[in-house]
């Protein structure tokens, strides 16, 4: 697959912003995300579905930050393989915007009554009463599609960053684990080729909920397979999708081997209520 941006510096640059100017994406840079966005090519099958809308510059939808005009929902099932994948297609799509200048930040606790105003998607009133608490859904596997992540793109605005967020930005955004503390068994590391170990540095720089960097990658088929998943039993106490990491970690690594010139093979399974992810090569 051909990737249309520099991957290494694209995922370096790339941070989560919570504070953006009141004005439209230029018309020619939104286009080619919505062009990014329909031919997009991933290596597995899915039906997730990338919708882009408008909001009101207030604090309703996203409640800590104003939205800027343009948005993105991302819209799937509710089970632990739909929202991983929703991960990892969502990812491309904000890395390719990164690209292009422009901001994002991945938001699950969204407002969802707001959002089905904006962007009417919901199947039934029903799904409105397994909200959590009004905001993004309940946990666990719920009824019909629904947005599982929204995002802004828009322009970033560093003077409109609340005090916690300059802080945040300054400290914990920026630390990576690095990969040897990210390995199911330590010992493996030495036995890594440079290709492999590029792909996971890019996996290691995957945003994460909190910054938790839950992520553990272990190897199979003398070490031609990479497996990508969350610990067994593992709960944020906030956040509902951490299945959405995973696929963003995943997407990260898949891209780190392209760019060393595989095509890797893809899967991902679901085991003891999370999603893993096995990306193959020659």
């Amino acid at each position: 697959m051909n990737i249309p941006f520099p991957l290494k510096s694209t995922i370096d640059a790339r941070r989560s912003a919570r504070s953006y100017k009141m004005t439209a994406v230029n018309k020619d840079i939104i286009e080619s995300i919505k062009d990014f966005a329909n031919a997009m090519a991933v290596p597995f099958d899915h039906s997730v579905e990338i919708k882009f809308f408008t909001a009101d510059p207030t604090k309703t939808l996203y409640t800590i930050m104003k939205s800027p005009p343009d948005n993105v929902a991302f819209v799937a099932e509710t089970d632990s393989i739909s929202i991983s994948k929703v991960g990892f297609i969502g990812e491309l799509l904000i890395l390719f915007a990164e690209s292009k200048g422009i901001s994002t930040c991945w938001y699950g606790h969204y407002k969802l009554s707001e959002l089905e105003r904006l962007l009417p998607h919901l199947q039934s009133a029903e799904q409105l009463k397994e909200s959590n608490m009004g905001y993004g859904y309940s946990k666990g596997i719920t009824t019909g599609r629904r947005a599982i992540c929204i995002t802004p793109i828009g322009y970033y605005e560093d003077g409109g960053l609340r005090l916690v967020d300059r802080i945040t930005k300054k400290t914990s955004s920026f630390k990576r684990k690095e990969v040897k503390e990210l390995l199911v068994n330590p010992n493996d590391y030495d036995k890594l080729s440079d290709d492999i170990l590029y792909a996971l540095d890019l996996g290691r720089k995957a945003p994460s909920a909190g910054n938790s960097q839950m992520w553990q990658f272990a190897f199979e088929d003398d070490f031609k397979t990479i497996t990508v998943a969350m610990p067994v039993g593992y709960k944020h106490f906030k956040w509902e999708h951490p299945n959405v990491d995973i696929g963003i970690c995943a997407c990260h690594i898949w891209l780190g081997l392209i760019d060393k010139g595989y095509a890797p093979k893809v899967t991902v399974n679901e085991d003891s209520d999370r999603a893993v992810w096995r990306l193959s090569i020659e």
